[in-house]
């Protein structure tokens, strides 16, 4: 044991009482609730959506320090100008309305230009308007109906079958429809019904989504048979519209539940021939979608989920004979990424086909023929392609985003790319160190390019696509008026992960008040999702999850670690049947590496907090992690995977259910949990099963292990609201900087 002298003594306590003063204080939190507003509206010239209304025209509303401002872009000449004279329009439009219009804050939208007549029409409230730019003559043009709000559906609802209205053929002789369980067609001229399947059942029916084929001389209809019933109950204690509580139900499938078999049939009407399709190559489905008919009636394609998403096919079958082929057969000994990195486009009606796959390892472009053999891989290297944007059939191009191009850049920058399809003449459209975020115009012959990095403010260019030259720099960002405030750029930091050669990345951000003699505890916001990568990468003055926590005098930290997306199918990988592992180990590391550097980060303090998976992650951070971290507050998580939602779970944990599924539970280990733990809940989480975090609790209490359970009424899937914000501040200042916080009456008083 390291011995403590008298001197020594005197000086940590010393030091101890100056840092409990300085942090946590109730100084620090009116900083921490004021530095959203304080850093709001504090940089400027950065425009955020651009308009083509022609092949070289374009308009965008620039944040300008006087207010917004309305430009217009002209690619040939290079030139941008007003649009309009702000203040004339704000006086014609003040007296139109009988509203004042504030010059620099005009809210206009839906612009068209006619250069001829010079005519500008524009929306405005509910008005539909015209105004001569020579004379600053308005117009009424229309009233603008107000947008009924669609029925929002919930995004776990059953698929109902039996709802869609009757299909008429193409052309128009025939309509098709279900009745009894079984597929008929009627004679639009003479009402004569034939009925065409006969073995459609209740619990095998045919569903009502019935796909002619473009030369009204086929059907393809495929049958049912429904999966499991699954639904999730919860109670509304507080409902606005009536005193005594309400019961809320959900339907909502779990890992393993049993799913829908669909099975596709083929019908030729002349004949009335009913041709079954097998089903041996996708017999154990998790899904079939994607069901299309080639434009020449030849045969229709469906697509091929495999429970467990080990093997993912491309299927045709011939509309003459029924035959079936596979045209794309993905397979993976791990997991195929299809609810983020497919992507599929036929070309010629199919003579080929453009596919994305990680086959080789990394995430690329593949051109295969139209009789399911791979032409030509077109993309290749230890990068990854992020998404196709558009193929070009009559150039013979295929433009699409990419990362990890740059040795060095921050490998999760996205850049703009095109290729042909001989896989030749890779073209970069970006290059610069940066986020990229690129709007074409329509004919793809121009683009505005905006990019950005989390210490540097959007740069916006006005590009060519071929050559990618830079035509005019339509905006350069400014932060002068937000470092005047006392922000601080979160900082980019790199450190090996647990392999000693991957580079693992994340972000530092230190308080305005930040001084290097203090030593400031780590609180790391989590997402270890592995459905993406988490991190920041564009310019942002405030992030909500680690702002204001600094403020109170922690060091906040945010880590892409293995297990996450967008790097290569290894790193992704270990996320498979281990949603446990969250990238810790690299975590861990990572923070480590960081307070080798900077002494001030105090590596022996260390909190940790998330929502969702997050909330997950954060609660395993101190099940399995809590050798390295001391407090956590977990929000909304699915503490156990066999809790949650079947896609999302299912995807990365695999099928069958297997111990796998235990052995990464929050619940099942709750023994294990060391530290201080706070469980957020939102009463009426309908994204993650309520139930997931409660069974968390019981199994806690069972353990006899100690935490705090926050429920917060009528909440939904959240990291708690302002209640559960101010829960998790007091929480990490109580047990990380042994400071009692200052009561909510002091501390928010308006």
């Amino acid at each position: 044991m390291k011995k403590v002298t008298l001197k020594t003594s005197v000086f940590v306590t010393f030091f101890c009482c100056i840092s409990m003063h300085s942090q946590g204080t109730l100084k620090e939190y009116k900083k921490a609730i004021a530095v959203d507003s304080l850093f709001r509206d504090k940089v400027f010239n950065t425009p955020s959506t651009f308009y083509w209304v022609s092949t070289n025209e374009l308009w965008y509303v620039n944040n300008s320090k006087e207010g917004k401002e309305y430009l217009f872009v002209n690619a040939e000449t290079k030139q941008q100008k007003p649009v309009f004279n702000h203040k004339k329009l704000a006086e014609v439009l003040t007296k139109k309305t009988n509203e004042t219009v504030n010059y620099n804050n005009i809210n206009i939208k839906n612009l068209k230009l006619d250069s001829e007549s010079n005519n500008l029409n524009f929306n405005f409230k509910n008005l539909q308007l015209s105004c001569n730019l020579d004379t600053y003559d308005l117009t009424i043009l229309d009233t603008i109906k107000e947008k009924k709000d669609r029925d929002s559906r919930y995004w776990g609802d059953f698929f109902d079958e039996t709802k869609n209205k009757n299909v008429p053929s193409p052309d128009a002789s025939k309509i098709a429809y279900i009745k009894n369980s079984n597929l008929y067609i009627k004679d639009i001229k003479t009402n004569a019904e034939t009925q065409l399947s006969y073995d459609g059942t209740k619990g095998n029916y045919y569903s009502t989504y019935i796909k002619w084929s473009p030369d009204s001389k086929k059907i393809m209809a495929y049958k049912v048979k429904p999966g499991e019933d699954h639904k999730i109950y919860f109670i509304e204690s507080s409902p606005k519209d009536q005193l005594q509580p309400k019961l809320q139900t959900r339907d909502y499938l779990k890992p393993g539940d049993e799913l829908p078999f669909k099975s596709p049939q083929l019908f030729l009407i002349d004949s009335k021939e009913h041709i079954k399709i097998p089903t041996d190559e996708f017999s154990s489905q998790y899904a079939i979608s994607r069901i299309d008919w080639r434009a020449d009636s030849r045969a229709f394609t469906f697509e091929y989920n495999q429970r467990g998403h080990q093997a993912y096919k491309v299927i045709n079958v011939n509309a003459e004979t029924g035959k079936l082929s596979v045209l794309i057969n993905e397979t993976s000994k791990t997991f195929i990424d299809y609810s983020s990195k497919k992507f599929r486009y036929d070309i010629e009606d199919g003579k080929q086909i453009v596919w994305t796959s990680e086959r080789d390892g990394w995430n690329h472009v593949y051109l295969y023929n139209g009789d399911g053999t791979v032409k030509k891989q077109l993309t290749k290297g230890k990068w990854v392609v992020r998404k196709v944007i558009h193929v070009d059939e009559k150039n013979k191009e295929i433009y699409f985003t990419a990362s990890g191009l740059d040795r060095n850049q921050d490998p999760y920058f996205i850049h703009y790319c095109k290729i042909d399809f001989d896989g030749k003449n890779f073209k970069r459209l970006t290059s610069e160190n940066g986020n990229h975020k690129v709007t074409f115009s329509k004919d793809y012959k121009y683009f505005v390019d905006q990019y950005s990095r989390v210490d540097k403010p959007a740069t916006t260019l006005l590009k060519t696509t071929d050559g990618a030259n830079k035509l005019l720099e339509i905006q350069k960002g400014d932060d002068s008026e937000l470092i005047k405030q006392g922000w601080k750029a979160p900082e980019v930091f790199t450190a090996k992960g647990r392999d000693g050669e991957t580079d693992i990345w994340g972000i530092i951000v230190r308080p305005t008040t930040f001084d290097p003699n203090r030593s400031y505890p780590i609180i790391e916001y989590i997402y270890a999702g592995p459905h993406d990568s988490f991190v920041p990468k564009d310019f942002r003055p405030y992030y909500w999850s680690m702002t204001s926590l600094a403020e109170l005098g922690f060091i906040v930290v945010q880590i892409d670690g293995m297990g996450t997306s967008n790097r290569s199918k290894a790193f992704h990988d270990v996320c498979w049947q281990n949603l446990k592992d969250g990238g810790f180990p690299d975590r861990k590391l990572w923070m480590k590496a960081a307070a080798k550097k900077y002494p001030y980060m105090n590596v022996d303090k260390v909190g940790i907090h998330g929502t969702s998976a997050g909330g997950q992650n954060a609660g395993a951070a101190l099940v399995f992690n809590s050798d390295f971290y001391d407090v956590a507050v977990a929000s909304c998580g699915c503490h156990d995977n066999r809790m949650d939602k079947m896609w999302w779970n299912e995807q990365f944990m695999g099928y069958p259910i297997g111990p796998h599924y235990e052995a990464c539970s929050n619940v099942e280990n709750a023994a294990q949990l060391g530290g201080n733990l706070m469980l957020i809940l939102g009463e009426v989480d309908d994204n993650v099963d309520p139930a997931s975090t409660m069974q968390f609790a019981n199994a806690l209490i069972k353990a006899n292990k100690d935490f705090e359970l926050v429920t917060v009424p009528g909440m939904a899937h959240s990291a708690g609201g302002d209640y559960g914000e101010r829960k998790r501040k007091d929480f990490f200042v109580k047990h990380l900087l042994n400071i009692t916080p200052p009561s909510w009456d002091t501390t928010y008083k308006q």
